[in-house]
């Protein structure tokens, strides 16, 4: 499972640049752009660390990250969407991948902290 969310969260990062190059050339686009790649692949790099986390509160605090990337990641994707800068189509399955990893990590967080 470690390895499968290593290589979708890669993935992730990945469509999600792909997307902002579909963006139009405009001072708030760009803004967008910027932001949506940074914490697109900041969720790749995090999850990586997350797997090599040394302690329980380590694996908990950078867990945590995580899911704050990949939701400010799917807030970005909303608001570009909102604005009108890239269509429907073009961002509905990068939602969809957004609130599904989103979920997975929170479970995560949640069973590491009761154990």
């Amino acid at each position: 499972m470690k390895e499968q969310l290593k290589i979708r969260t890669k993935v992730f990062a990945h469509n999600c640049v792909k997307l902002t190059q579909s963006f139009p050339n405009t001072y708030l686009s760009n803004h967008i752009k910027g932001q949506l790649i940074r914490c697109s692949t900041s969720v790749a790099a995090n999850y990586r660390a997350t797997c090599i986390a040394q302690s329980k509160p380590s694996f908990i605090a950078k867990i945590s990250i995580v899911i704050e990337e990949v939701d400010e990641s799917n807030f970005w994707m909303e608001f570009a969407l909102d604005e009108n800068l890239i269509s429907k189509d073009n961002v509905t399955l990068l939602l969809k991948e957004a609130s599904e990893l989103t979920s997975i990590f929170m479970a995560s967080r949640k069973t590491a902290s009761t154990k």
